[in-house]
């Protein structure tokens, strides 16, 4: 089986999702290629459509969550979008694309190559089954209008959202998000600790602000540093914000109990390493963090769907979180020293977080391009 994942570079959840789906397939001995979608159309629209998501988030967090909110207005199943239209464009070049390249299934982690396969759908150029997945707990702006075979979300919960917002239900699989088989990994802590090179006696908060290194984490990581005592450590992943890592660096270098880091690979062994993590809540991160059961406080989200995210985690006990960067400070030490409270939350992710959902995923996929769960084309299928 061939599998094509399409997706888009405006941030890394989407990438981390559709890269879980691709090691899957891969580890069952099949082929997967994934796109960056926007670059059929040159390395200057990749990084032009990346660039202007990135910027706007960074630096106008609350304009993008007003777009957000409008987008939210004006998405219906019966009409169709200026993003539609948009991703239409490329419906040419990704026909050719696929007509030169032979896949049995498309996989897609993001709404625009979605808007685009519906494109070719819909003029009759598309001839695989198409799997979207959603990469937050809400139902983004406009996938009411895209046309995919199966939708997999993130939890069964968001289902009649999703529904009432036009996606047909009998699409709807709330399997979960796909995380990477690493995060699935049995890995106690000293194993994690000895591998990141960190102490095996503190307690550890590890700080993330996704792979942008969103929202104001210089002043939220002083102020922790600043509260440590003798037996606590704090490690920092500043993503691809060079500018954050080199201020931090230049603020906390000199104490021994702060480890700053840019952009690692390694944020699953780093998870499994720490007592407690600080991190947005994006839907990819916080799924990682709830597959590997680790304590989770949520700091202030990116306005739009990591509010819906947020709201999702807390109210299921799956996270907690203050509006305050002293309150969120005074989460972490919570966490840090009750037991019962971790206990309650590791129950709550248990019940509520899905590693299995790539396995899943995988298992249609081979459904879906007539494969039986040997590899093997099932006789009746050409």
């Amino acid at each position: 089986m061939k599998v094509l994942i399409l997706s888009c570079n405006t941030g890394e959840g989407h990438n981390s999702a559709g890269r879980a789906v691709k090691e899957y397939v891969e580890q069952r001995g099949d082929e997967a290629v994934m796109l960056d979608m926007m670059l059929l159309n040159g390395q200057k629209t990749s990084r032009a459509v990346g660039g202007a998501y990135v910027n706007s988030v960074k630096m106008f967090p609350h304009v993008f969550g007003l777009v957000y909110k409008l987008g939210r207005l004006i998405s219906s199943n019966k009409r169709k979008s200026p993003v539609y239209f948009a991703c239409s464009l490329l419906g040419k070049k990704l026909k050719k694309y696929l007509a030169e390249h032979e896949f049995d299934v498309i996989v897609t982690p993001h709404l625009y190559p979605a808007e685009t396969l519906t494109y070719l759908k819909k003029k009759g150029w598309l001839t695989q089954k198409v799997v979207a997945i959603g990469t937050d707990y809400t139902c983004i702006p406009f996938w009411e209008e895209t046309d995919c075979d199966y939708y997999v979300i993130g939890h069964e919960d968001l289902i009649p959202e999703f529904h009432e917002r036009g996606v047909e239900e009998k699409k709807l699989l709330g399997w979960g998000i796909p995380v990477r088989p690493c995060f699935m990994e049995d890995m106690d802590k000293a194993q994690a600790r000895k591998r990141c090179g960190l102490s095996e006696k503190n307690k550890i908060y590890l700080v993330m602000g996704g792979s942008m290194g969103f929202g104001k984490i210089q002043i939220f990581v002083i102020s922790l540093a600043a509260r440590l005592n003798e037996k606590e450590e704090v490690v920092v992943i500043c993503g691809n914000n060079k500018k954050l890592e080199q201020r931090l660096k230049k603020e906390l270098g000199n104490k021994e109990r702060v480890k700053i880091l840019g952009f690692t690979d390694r944020v699953s062994d780093y998870m499994a390493a720490c007592d407690v993590i600080f991190t947005k809540p994006g839907g990819l991160s916080s799924t990682e963090a709830a597959v590997r059961r680790i304590p989770i406080v949520h700091t202030n989200p990116i306005p739009g769907c990591e509010n819906r995210n947020l709201e999702f985690f807390q109210s299921r006990g799956l996270s907690v979180g203050k509006k305050s960067f002293l309150g969120q400070l005074r989460a972490g030490r919570k966490l840090l020293v009750k037991d019962e409270l971790r206990e309650n939350m590791r129950k709550a992710q248990e019940k509520h977080a899905k590693p299995d959902a790539a396995q899943r995923i995988y298992q249609l996929l081979c459904e879906l391009a007539g494969y039986g769960s040997s590899g093997e084309k099932e006789v009746g299928t050409e």
